[in-house]
């Protein structure tokens, strides 16, 4: 009889899926799983398809990481430490000149336009710390941590405890448990989190703020802070360089102390806090896009566990995304299906072997919405939408999706009153 009702959630596929017996249902109306945004170069007799005749996208692909591979120019792994350098070079210049010229002029007017632009190359800045920490920076490891560091404690940050956690989401990433950073809340763990903690966590604006106190304390289930040495992120071999960075966070925090005695606290307020927080919703909103609310409103993303998951499935789950002009200014972070399965790719070479990584992948590459204008308003949209639906998973199921709390929101309201 379970087996009957599995059939009847999900059509049976070639694939050897095993799917949670209380999945939503296939309908014309709201698809699982699906996209109809598929690249028809790839033979697509060989995907997967549900009862309606969309595509699968949570059965296991007909083709493996060795063919994505061998499908990518081998010139994309080869990283340029000088070009590397250049792009970093060019960060600073531009984040020290606006600073110096706004600081200069001093109007009203300039400072709005000033935070909004300082805080984007604050984001840049901690890109290009992310690509130190994935080795794509250049092939000298001694020169990636010491950018990193430099870079990361700029915009408070600490490298090591930062990359070692990112580390973990890419090893596991597309994991329910597993995952780091912004995996889904399972339904267990939902019901036991205070109203204020779900708002926090799961709606807009309050999660554009969580990065700071995710590097303080982590994500709801996980325990221990980017910043202690004994946290279970870490090995014993790594506490040093958990202590490294704290020693950079220490240095920076000097040196703004000194900024603030020198400037005052109104001036440092405007040239550092309020690009700062920028640069928070900025790595909040682009991460989040990374996993979640797809383009195509029909389709819910697959979660995995169990004999379920595995490092390919997961990775394929990432989307890219189309940010228009600010796509270059932070290094192509939202080309990030192919990064997410090559973390050691230089940026700049993302795109290309994108396009001939996709050739393969078929109606497993979701084509990023073109943004509209040079501003990425395009991505509104399924921010809103996620965050509004994709509340908690099924505790149980190797294939799960985001299921969304009718009550969301409430018990706060009523424990205003």
């Amino acid at each position: 009889m379970l087996l009957a009702q599995q059939r009847a959630v999900a059509p049976s596929r070639s694939y050897g899926l095993r799917v949670n017996a209380v999945a939503k249902p296939v309908s014309s109306s709201r698809r699982v799983a699906t996209s109809s945004a598929a690249v028809l170069e790839a033979p697509t007799d060989r995907f997967a398809r549900n009862s309606d005749g969309t595509y699968d996208l949570s059965a296991a692909p007909p083709f493996s990481m060795q063919d994505l591979r061998a499908a990518i120019p081998a010139s994309c792994w080869e990283k340029n430490t000088a070009r590397s350098m250049a792009f970093l070079a060019l960060d600073v210049a531009v984040v020290v000149g606006m600073a110096a010229v706004t600081l200069a002029v001093n109007q009203w007017w300039l400072w709005p336009l000033y935070w909004a632009a300082q805080g984007t190359m604050f984001w840049a800045l901690f890109v290009v710390g992310h690509d130190c920490g994935h080795g794509s920076f250049s092939n000298n490891k001694t020169l990636n941590d010491f950018v990193g560091n430099v870079v990361h404690s700029s915009i408070l940050v600490p490298y090591h405890g930062w990359r070692i956690s990112h580390r973990t989401h890419h090893a596991n990433h597309g994991h329910v448990e597993n995952d780091e950073s912004w995996m889904p809340t399972s339904k267990s763990l939902y019901d036991k989190m205070e109203p204020m903690a779900q708002l926090g966590r799961l709606s807009l604006p309050w999660s554009l703020f969580a990065f700071p106190f995710y590097l303080w304390q982590r994500s709801p289930g996980k325990v221990g802070s980017h910043y202690d040495p004994a946290c279970n992120l870490f090995t014993p071999q790594e506490k040093p360089l958990v202590e490294t960075s704290n020693a950079f966070m220490l240095g920076m925090l000097a040196i703004l102390a000194a900024g603030t005695v020198a400037l005052g606290p109104a001036a440092m307020f405007g040239l550092y806090v309020v690009p700062y927080w920028v640069n928070v919703v900025w790595l909040d909103v682009v991460t989040y896009l990374h996993h979640h609310g797809s383009s195509d409103p029909a389709e819910k993303m697959p979660w995995y566990r169990g004999e379920e998951w595995s490092y390919f499935r997961g990775g394929l789950t990432a989307l890219d995304r189309d940010y228009g002009i600010f796509n270059k200014i932070h290094h192509d972070i939202g080309t990030h299906v192919v990064h997410h399965l090559f973390p050691q790719m230089p940026h700049y070479n993302l795109g290309q072997a994108t396009d001939s990584a996709k050739l393969v992948m078929g109606p497993y590459y979701r084509e990023p919405e073109k943004s509209k204008g040079w501003f990425p308003t395009h991505l509104i949209e399924p921010l809103v939408r996620s965050f509004q639906e994709d509340h908690f998973v099924d505790d149980t199921g190797d294939i799960v999706f985001y299921q969304k709390d009718p009550n969301f929101g409430k018990k706060v309201v009523a424990e205003s009153k």
